[in-house]
């Protein structure tokens, strides 16, 4: 599955959070580039890659090699809001109904 968020975080710092959020689950970095990261583990495989975009905004690609809705892609949705958090720490999270 492929998911994708923008920030305004720096990529050096999304990488830092990636490293912290992703290891707690147990997943180790099997690849490490400069903006690239390969995580694997139980939960399965992970290829994170962050890239600058259009000004102040940084574009952050996570492909999992899970099909559905796997407990690896929502931890990756925890991951964005995560980075949304540290963005804007007075984000609160709101039902949409």
């Amino acid at each position: 599955m492929r998911l994708f968020h923008r920030t305004s975080l720096h990529p050096d710092l999304v990488m830092q959070e990636a490293d912290t959020h992703f290891g707690a689950l147990g997943l180790d970095r099997v690849h490490v580039e400069l903006r690239a990261r390969q995580y694997r583990g139980a939960l399965g495989t992970l290829v994170l890659t962050v890239k600058m975009e259009g000004g102040h905004y940084t574009f952050v690609e996570a492909h999992t090699d899970q099909i559905g809705e796997s407990r690896l892609d929502k931890n990756v949705k925890k991951f964005f809001v995560r980075l949304h958090r540290t963005a804007d720490p007075r984000h609160l999270l709101e039902a949409a109904y």
